[in-house]
């Protein structure tokens, strides 16, 4: 398979996987206002409030534990990369810094669902 047909197939899975996790939010009360929001400085899968909460989500996919688990791969560099695509989106919204807010994990294996509430903190 050629490089280019593996990176399609690849962004194919992960675009299918971000719709599953937006359905299981939403069946858990999670309303989505986000997907894929996408800037300059990288890509927060979902976006939504739980409750009066705005949520940022991150989404991870592994077939199985070969390489790890799903939420491993959210690192300290991919944290800091979410955390600042997080405050351009509040800025680009004009939402109010003192709004509640989190960052999350959804971590699918194989087709198991692990919501992460609280994964991380803000990092810049």
């Amino acid at each position: 398979m050629e490089e280019k047909e593996q990176k399609l197939n690849k962004r194919t899975v992960g675009t299918n996987k971000e719709k599953f996790a937006a359905a299981y939010l939403q069946k858990q009360g999670v309303r989505i206002t986000e997907h894929s929001f996408r800037v300059r400085q990288g890509e927060i899968d979902l976006i939504g409030y739980d409750g009066e909460v705005l949520v940022f989500f991150e989404v991870k996919y592994r077939k199985n534990a070969a390489y790890g688990f799903p939420q491993e791969a959210v690192d300290r560099r991919k944290q800091s990369q979410i955390s600042k695509v997080a405050v351009f989106y509040l800025n680009y919204r004009k939402i109010p810094r003192n709004t509640p807010m989190r960052f999350d994990v959804v971590a699918i294996l194989g087709r198991e669902v692990t919501w992460i509430r609280n994964a991380f903190e803000m990092r810049m």
